[in-house]
């Protein structure tokens, strides 16, 4: 499929024709409903910064300046999540079992949503990088 995808036109382009990929398709592969609200949120800096919302919405402490094992780059940066120091917590830290205390699984859904909203879904130019803005709409609720 990546050889018949055409930027230019933001189609693929078959032998019966050009298709494009709808919002319903993301709806069906995804399973998340579009008909009902639109989900908004605030782009300011959340008051006392990035990381208290990090530590509140997916129970993380990151360092703000520290590279990450020799990547160069710090986990936190201009309100952005490191897909990459990410990817290594959750590698480091998840197993769940039926032992889990519900509260570290919700944790590790929440880490797992942030994923696919701000990485799969609405990545930036270089997929290394969340925007902080979609931590917000994450409750601890």
């Amino acid at each position: 499929m990546a050889e018949r995808w055409r930027p230019e036109t933001h189609m693929f382009h078959l032998a019966e024709g050009e298709m494009t990929i709808t919002l319903k398709d993301v709806a069906i592969f995804t399973g998340l409903p579009i008909s009902r609200d639109a989900i908004i949120g605030s782009t300011t800096k959340p008051e006392g910064g990035w990381g208290p919302l990090i530590r509140d919405r997916l129970g993380l402490d990151m360092p703000t300046t520290t590279p990450i094992q020799g990547r160069g780059h710090p986990p936190l940066n201009a309100g952005q999540v490191s897909v990459p120091w990410l990817v290594t917590h959750i590698q480091v830290e998840v197993e769940i079992n039926d032992e889990t205390p519900e509260e570290q699984v919700e944790r590790y859904a929440r880490i797992y949503l942030i994923g696919l909203v701000g990485g799969f879904l609405f990545p930036d130019k270089s997929n290394r990088w969340i925007q902080g803005i979609w931590l917000e709409l994450l409750t601890g609720d």
